[in-house]
């Protein structure tokens, strides 16, 4: 088992259409490890030097996934946009190998409740939606985030349990966070500007901006 597998960063992509290929690109730019399954032949030939394993196989066979190795990953992405009935049961056969993490795109919002009762822990509209997004928040702690050029985002993250307590200010001095805190969401309350006295409550979310990498590790802040 790889290094990224082992600590949970390895990510199955079921279908590689227009959005499943652009996600599974995004994560292996990541250097997370990926798993990704296509039933059709062309495809998988198409991506399997570019991507770390492509496998063509039925992805709604509950033992074709466990042959795989699928059960050793925590998330999975059902991108399949062509057959509902394919996507569902993607999903009820992920569910069944107890992955604790299932993203799944819908093509409607009633495609969008089926995947949601049947055991999908996250519904996506790839159409409102772009595959390096998706990707950010599929492996970090990120609750919305916005990527623009030269590097540079906007994140929604909850107050790590380390911070709670502390104030806006006290995390200016500090370099480790390299993020700038512009909003917060206290308990109970509405968003609002952030200031140097804004109180880091538990419970509480922030809007943080700064580079992609120093936002995602303030993101990944116990």
């Amino acid at each position: 088992m790889s290094a990224r597998r082992a600590n949970g960063s390895g990510v199955v992509v079921v279908g590689l259409g227009r959005f499943g290929s652009q996600l599974a690109r995004s994560l292996t730019r990541m250097d997370r490890e990926v798993l990704a399954i296509d039933h059709n032949p062309d495809r998988v030939q198409r991506w399997s030097d570019q991507l770390d394993r492509v496998v063509q196989a039925d992805s709604t066979e509950e033992g074709a996934l466990r042959q795989l190795g699928v059960a050793s990953f925590e998330r999975a992405v059902v991108a399949i946009g062509a057959s509902v009935e394919a996507s569902v049961l993607t999903v009820l056969a992920l569910v069944e190998l107890g992955l604790s993490q299932i993203w799944a795109r819908a093509t409607s919002q009633k495609h969008a409740k089926i995947l949601s009762s049947v055991g999908a822990h996250h519904v996506i509209f790839p159409e409102a939606e772009t595959g390096d997004r998706v990707a950010h928040l599929i492996v970090s702690r990120l609750l919305d985030f916005i990527e623009f050029d030269d590097d540079f985002a906007i994140a929604t993250v909850r107050v790590p349990e380390s911070l709670v307590g502390r104030t806006v200010l006290d995390l200016r001095p500090d370099e480790r966070y390299e993020v700038r805190v512009i909003g917060a969401k206290l308990p109970g309350e509405r968003f609002r500007y952030a200031s140097d006295s804004t109180k880091l409550l538990e419970g509480g979310l922030l809007v943080v901006e700064g580079g992609i990498d120093q936002v995602q590790r303030f993101a990944g802040l116990r």
